[in-house]
């Protein structure tokens, strides 16, 4: 097995370093439109690229940073509603007894209504009837 310190690159030898990591990215295509270019022209393209490159970077930066606040303040938000529902239902539950209990309360006040109605029923019926027997005692049949 080879040691990992033959793998490490002396980045101080610019020139070889740089060689070597441009002979796997270069084409053949690129070494011909760079073999027209003086060396200030192909560094100062490589520059211009470089810049390119930067600015590209600090933008998509820029726009994940203001995606990453945007998500935040959704969070922020969802935590909030969250919390609302949370209120919310728990008001749901003891309006959900209140009623439960007033239902119960008029259950047992119609009850009692509908056994007023039945005894008011017969003790209308008893004096009917004897009503009935005195008007029947009072005038005797001819």
């Amino acid at each position: 097995m080879a040691s990992s310190s033959q793998n490490n690159f002396d980045l101080n030898a610019v020139p070889n370093f740089a060689a070597s990591v441009a002979k796997g990215i270069i084409t053949p295509l690129d070494e011909k439109l760079l073999a027209n270019r003086t060396d200030d022209e192909a560094i100062n393209e490589s520059m211009a690229l470089s810049i390119q490159c930067a600015s590209s970077v600090s933008n998509m930066a820029r726009r994940l940073q203001v995606r990453g606040n945007e998500v935040q303040e959704l969070r922020t938000q969802v935590l909030i509603l969250q919390r609302r529902n949370r209120g919310l239902q728990q008001e749901n539950k003891e309006l959900k007894k209140l009623v439960d209990s007033y239902a119960n309360d008029m259950r047992r006040e119609y009850s009692e209504l509908e056994m007023n109605t039945n005894r008011l029923r017969e003790q209308q019926e008893s004096l009917l009837l004897e009503v009935q027997k005195n008007l029947k005692i009072s005038r005797p049949e001819a």
